[in-house]
This record gives structure tokens, C-alpha cells and sequence, in this order.
């Protein structure tokens, strides 16, 4: 049991715990490539989560992981089979009710660790601050948290060279040999504008994608995820320890 995982944990641990700060996973269940899992999203969340509120919680930080929503905003593929898509007006309501919660037994912090690029938390984050005053609302991309260049070869987003290593190291089991794996080969706007970042349109995968990846695998390696993923959780550790010890009336200077 691993007192700071709320899945594992118990009333009798809990009955008289005291939380400062809680981490929701969330992820996505999509393709990936032809050789990852559906969940990849969601393995990934819960494995830096975890080791990153284990971090914290060895240096005293009380922190809770809440259990990871596995659903996430899949609208651009709507025609890739079981991609299960959550609308933001539902992360939104599933937000507001979790949050009710914290607030009301005050806990008073809360950091969305976001798994999916499809996923954006800042207008959500904007709104339900409005309704919880006294609460501290933030969200991670993990993905963004450090410089992927200086650990992986070639560049992408979704089931590429960084994920296909994070899982052979997570979840070696569940990714497929490599003879199996497409090139995540794709396709961008003709239009430049969108590519320079300054407009943004949905991308439709289909259209972009054959094997549904975005960045082509092939030199990922096991031992380039766990390098990867522990300087990553390292990072969010004391993040999450910063979090915790932080004044609420005092953040800024």
C-alpha cells in the first residue's frame, strides 16, 4: 500500500489524514501507432504521478493522488475506432464535482497532471477558479516539462520516439515488436500560417496520420524512457513538494 495513492490506501489511513495537495491524473484512451496501447495515456499518467507524489512524500510533502480519469478530449478522431472522446463542457462538470469535494473537506490545492495533448485545461482552470475562490487550481503536460532533444533523437507527439520508450520501460509487455510499428509519418496544414503557430485548427487524424502516430519510434529504447521518465518525475517531485509547503497568500513576489 502506498499511503499517498488514494486508490491503495484506506479509511483506517485516512480517517484522520491531512492533505495538502491533490494530483488528478488524466489521460485518453485513443490509438497509438499500431504498437501501443489504447491506455497509453493513461499508464503514463499514472506511473509519473505516482513516482513523482513518492518524491514528494519521502520529503514530507502531503500529497494524494487521486485515481486517473482515463477518458479525454478525442474530438479530431472521431472516426478512429474506440477512440473515446469526453467533450470539455464533461471534464469540466467531472472538475466541478471533484473540486467540490476537495473544497468542502479542504483540501485547497489541486494539480491536474494532463497525460493528452487533445486536452486543454486553461480555459476549464479559468472558469472553475471563479466558483472555488479559495481554491488553488493548476494543471501540468507533463511532456513539456523538460527538453526532449537532449533525450530522444527524433521529434514528434503521440505514440512516437518519447512514448514508445516511456512504455518500453512502463509496460514493455504491452507494446508490439518492432517490425510491427508504423513510421508516424504525417501530414501538415499546406497552409503555413498554421504551421507558425499563431492560428489553430483541429487536426483530423485520419488525414494526417495512416498508423495514427505523430513521430516516427524507431530508435526508442527502454533504457531512453527510464532516463527520461526519471528526471521527469524527479522534476515534478519537488514540484509537488514546492506545492505543498506554499502559502497561498503568498505566491507571488
Amino acid at each position: 500500500m502506498r499511503p499517498y495513492i488514494l486508490a491503495e490506501t484506506n479509511w483506517k489511513a485516512l480517517k484522520n489524514a491531512n492533505f495538502d495537495l491533490a494530483v488528478l491524473p488524466w489521460g485518453a484512451t485513443e490509438a497509438h501507432n499500431y504498437h501501443l496501447p489504447y491506455a497509453t495515456d493513461v499508464y503514463e499518467s499514472d506511473a509519473l504521478a505516482a513516482e513523482s507524489a513518492r518524491i514528494a512524500w519521502k520529503k514530507g510533502a502531503k500529497v494524494i493522488v487521486l485515481p486517473t480519469i482515463p477518458f479525454g478530449v478525442n474530438t479530431g478522431q472521431s472516426d478512429i475506432y474506440l477512440d473515446i472522446n469526453l467533450n470539455p463542457s464533461t471534464q469540466l462538470s467531472i472538475l466541478n464535482d471533484i473540486i467540490t469535494v476537495l473544497d468542502r473537506q479542504g483540501i485547497k490545492k489541486l494539480i491536474i497532471f494532463n497525460s493528452h495533448g487533445g486536452n486543454n485545461f486553461k480555459p476549464l482552470v479559468r472558469e472553475l477558479g471563479l466558483r472555488f475562490p479559495e481554491m488553488f487550481l493548476c494543471f501540468s503536460n507533463w511532456f513539456q516539462s523538460m527538453d526532449k532533444t537532449e533525450y530522444f533523437d527524433n521529434e514528434g507527439d503521440h505514440a512516437d520516439e518519447m512514448e514508445t520508450s516511456l512504455m518500453l520501460y512502463l509496460k514493455p509487455e504491452l507494446v508490439l515488436p518492432k517490425e510491427e510499428w508504423g513510421s508516424g509519418a504525417s501530414k501538415n496544414y499546406k497552409i503555413k500560417s498554421f504551421s507558425e503557430g499563431w492560428i489553430w485548427a483541429e487536426r483530423k487524424w485520419s488525414q494526417i496520420s495512416e498508423d495514427t502516430g505523430v513521430g516516427d519510434p524507431a530508435q526508442a529504447t527502454d533504457k531512453k524512457g527510464e532516463r527520461y521518465f526519471t528526471d521527469v518525475t524527479q522534476k515534478i517531485g519537488n514540484f509537488f513538494f514546492e506545492l505543498c509547503n506554499a502559502d497561498l497568500n503568498d505566491l507571488y513576489e
